[in-house]
């Protein structure tokens, strides 16, 4: 969201509205209360005397609640207003603001306070494509001193319920008061909105959804207790520790409780369009945090492998043993006009699990986990070799079933165009991304791991490892092009390759399947001018046909593509390069406040001398929030290790020291320490 938006969220329930407070959504304009992919208010303006309000100052108190300091008229009427107004606003499952009136005056006030309310119910697609299409009706009750806004279609219907403390005039428009604020005095009023989702049966899908409660303090108390648990930092660098804190309060605001798992949380991707559960988000996120929040990959290793495919469904790109992509619940995707319930359409989600399994089994000692996944992780071993191959040539590839509004692109370059020739071309299908045969290699290896160890199958920990060894050979012999000496971004349908250079080979460096004798030319590639701009990675370098410093995933810099990218420079041994990217990233975060964007502009940094925000960039978004926290475990070179925590240090000098004081792990509660030691000089020369 952009900085003429304000935003409060609890998991799945969000608002967002202008700097006034008011919500004045449209197809096209993704501004109101959001829950369950659902708009519940679309319309809340509040008006005193018939005026609009002007605003003077916006708090944002913490995640789910914020204030609004506003005075009547337009701007360059109130340099000595009479009367001011307060809108002090939380969320917590159902939506509440307080307005407050103050006179400033000497003489009594009367007035007439107005909030016109409404709602399209618009589901979250239909905002996205900027069409409503409703087939259901509408309907407005005043029911008492409740006014009721409904939508009903067959057996789904929505409904929002607003109520106040104060004796109101209600119509099917809204609420009206009329108020007497006595001189020095003022007047309050609490305006109370609940929702309801009701599905097949009359049963209200929202019971037990809200995860953290409906009361202030409770969500006060809860964030306590997420701050707490989680690791402590003290640092020298002030952009850190901001970063660091405003990562922290951005995942507990994202913590999203599924409808099977009432109680437990796992990350949504983020605010406005994905908030929800997300395959590859939610891992990739998990494995950002796993040393600082272990809990958010129990809950969601535990509901990927519940929801892990069973069968063939070409509207839903479902395969057996597959791991889900995007799981929705609104009108469109109940009525099948939408396949995400859930789809399953993403390539690299599979190998993801395989990935965050064992990664979480080694940082926690939770074999029982392992265990209990064993089933699941063995079909997600075999949808790799079995679904994955769609060419019968040991390579992950991918190509949509669903034709009519199934993802293109089902790697984490999503968008359309994502994958290009050098040329700026676009391949056919089916196509195989590097970084796919990357998380495949690394799946292989980790479930030999595990098989091994947890599983005693040595058999199967054999085969497996001769598999990673045949892929890693085949891989580096098919996907290298010579006179560039970098990999491409991915193989065509007829074996060629797609020559283009992007920020995926980073992935591979993470991954480990890149040899040793060519990491050198992968990390030199990476901190080129044409990939790296000073604030980070590019997704597409300099020079190649559909490079755009603003194209989505074409050349923008992602924080979350970064950290992984710096983690595997770490495995390979390149600290300075791995220290870079982590001080681009962290001096990037203090322009945005601390919070990190989805991605911003590709921009050269000696062009713009700040980062610039991608225009409809999501924030906060999970696995931004979660960047920090990886760069913070690179730069400290935490692994674990035969049951221990290692520490090796490589912090730029301009960091100083880094203390991250009671990491979570099997070793219990341990302190970490690094002072900075790697000059960055010669970067900026």
């Amino acid at each position: 969201m952009n900085e003429e938006t304000v935003s409060i969220l609890d998991g799945n329930t969000f608002v967002v509205c202008d700097r006034r407070g008011d919500m004045e959504g449209s197809p096209s304009v993704p501004t109101g209360l959001f829950s369950l992919d659902t708009r519940y208010l679309s319309r809340w303006v509040l008006t005193l005397d018939g005026k609009r309000l002007t605003s003077m100052s916006v708090d944002d108190l913490q995640y789910y609640e914020t204030r609004f300091f506003l005075v009547p008229g337009a701007t360059e009427t109130y340099a000595d207003a009479k009367v001011s107004v307060i809108r002090h606003r939380e969320i917590g499952g159902s939506f509440c603001e307080r307005v407050t009136i103050l006179n400033h005056g000497e003489e009594p006030l009367d007035c007439r306070l107005r909030l016109d309310v409404g709602s399209d119910f618009a589901d979250l697609f239909e905002i996205k494509d900027e069409v409503l299409n409703k087939r259901g009706e509408y309907y407005t009750k005043i029911d008492g001193d409740v006014l009721r806004l409904g939508y009903r279609r067959e057996t789904f219907q929505r409904e929002t319920r607003i109520s106040s403390s104060e004796p109101a005039e209600l119509d099917e428009e809204g609420l009206s008061f009329r108020v007497r604020v006595e001189a020095g005095g003022d007047w309050t009023t609490e305006i109370d909105v609940h929702t309801t989702a009701i599905g097949p049966g009359g049963r209200d899908l929202r019971m037990g959804v809200q995860s953290h409660g409906p009361e202030r303090m409770a969500l006060q108390h809860d964030l306590q207790r997420w701050v707490a648990d989680a690791p402590r930092v003290t640092c020298e660098c002030t952009a850190l520790t901001q970063a660091y804190d405003r990562s922290l309060a951005d995942l507990a605001a994202l913590r999203f409780s599924p409808l099977s798992l009432v109680g437990q949380a796992l990350p949504a991707a983020g605010l406005p369009w994905f908030m929800t559960m997300f395959g590859r988000d939610s891992i990739f996120t998990c494995l950002q945090t796993l040393g600082f929040t272990p809990v958010l990959s129990t809950t969601t290793l535990r509901i990927l492998a519940a929801l892990q495919g069973t069968r063939f469904d070409d509207f839903r790109d479902e395969d057996p043993g597959k791991i889900l992509h995007e799981m929705r619940y609104g009108e469109t995707v109940a009525f099948g006009d939408q396949p995400h319930t859930p789809y399953y359409g993403a390539a690299d989600s599979t190998c993801l699990f395989l990935i965050l399994l064992d990664e979480y089994e080694q940082w926690t000692g939770d074999t029982r986990m392992v265990h209990e996944l064993e089933f699941e992780a063995r079909e997600a071993l075999r949808w790799i070799d079995e679904y994955a191959d769609l060419m019968g040539n040991g390579y992950v590839w991918y190509e949509r079933r669903n034709t009519r509004n199934g993802l293109e692109n089902q790697c984490w370059k999503d968008s359309w165009d994502g994958i290009s020739y050098h040329d700026g071309r676009l391949p056919g299908f089916p196509r195989a991304t590097c970084e796919l045969q990357g998380y495949a290699y690394d799946a292989k290896m980790r479930g030999a791991r595990l098989a091994r160890l947890v599983w005693g199958d040595p058999e199967l920990a054999d085969r497996l490892e001769r598999e990673a060894a045949d892929l890693k050979e085949r891989f580096n012999r098919d996907f290298w092009v010579a006179d560039g000496e970098y990999y491409a971004i991915a193989l065509d349908a007829n074996g060629e390759r797609v020559d283009s250079l992007s920020s995926n080979i980073g992935h591979l460096l993470w991954s480990g399947i890149v040899t040793p004798e060519r990491a050198p030319k992968i990390a030199a590639h990476l901190m080129s001018d044409r990939l790296f701009s000073g604030w980070g990675i590019r997704t597409l370098a300099v020079g190649e046909g559909r490079y755009n410093p603003i194209g989505y995933h074409n050349g923008t810099v992602w924080p979350f593509d970064n950290s992984f990218i710096a983690w595997g420079l770490r495995r390979y041994g390149f600290v300075e390069e791995a220290a870079r990217v982590a001080d681009a990233i962290i001096d990037a975060a203090q322009y945005f406040g601390g919070r990190l964007p989805e991605a911003f502009a590709g921009y050269e940094r000696k062009l713009t001398k700040y980062p610039v925000q991608y225009p409809t960039a999501c924030s906060p978004q999970a696995w931004s929030s979660g960047a920090p926290l990886l760069l913070i475990r690179t730069m400290l070179g935490l692994e674990p290790h035969e049951g221990h925590l290692a520490v090796d240090p490589a912090l730029p000098i301009d960091m100083g020291r880094i203390e991250l004081l009671d990491v979570p792990g099997r070793w219990g509660r341990v302190d970490a320490f690094g002072r900075g030691r790697v000059d960055l000089a010669k970067w900026w020369t």
